[in-house]
């Protein structure tokens, strides 16, 4: 599977981690930066063209990687389109791709570890969406019309 990643100061570490995980289980990355530590940096620097990767169809997944991934989990959720989930436990990161269609996950560097962080990326690139449960389909069609402003917000 392609994917993209990408992650400011805050999850710059553990990215160059993650990157080699991925490589290992076959995937080809696509490495949207930071490419140096820069501790002035931005998360939607490198949150925006990993989600903006996933909505063109370039990659099929993405993970964006900041200090606590809640920044960086808003600003990929501003792309139609993209579904991103912030994730601390390997059920949440296969889970929510098996009902919830996600396709970026989002880690907060300074609350998971090393360890931590590959299981959840192990479990979130081996998720598949359960297609096969209409019930899944109807709530991410009614995901998406909130999306394209076609329902109430509220």
């Amino acid at each position: 599977m392609k994917v993209a990643i990408g992650a400011d100061h805050g999850g710059y570490e553990l990215k160059s981690d993650m990157v080699k995980v991925l490589e290992s289980l076959g995937h080809v990355v696509l490495d949207k930066g930071a490419y140096k530590f820069d501790h002035e940096d931005d998360f939607p620097d490198f949150a925006a063209p990993v989600a903006a990767s996933v909505q063109a169809g370039e990659v099929q997944r993405g993970i964006v990687i900041c200090g606590s991934g809640v920044g960086a989990t808003i600003a990929a959720n501003k792309y139609p389109g993209v579904r991103a989930g912030l994730c601390h436990d390997t059920y949440s990161a296969a889970q929510g791709v098996r009902h919830d269609d996600m396709n970026v996950l989002c880690l907060g560097a300074r609350v998971v570890g090393v360890a931590l962080a590959e299981d959840l990326v192990k479990s979130f690139m081996s998720a598949e969406l359960e297609a096969h449960e209409p019930r899944f389909q109807r709530r991410l069609d009614k995901v998406t019309a909130i999306e394209n402003d076609q329902i109430s917000k509220s």
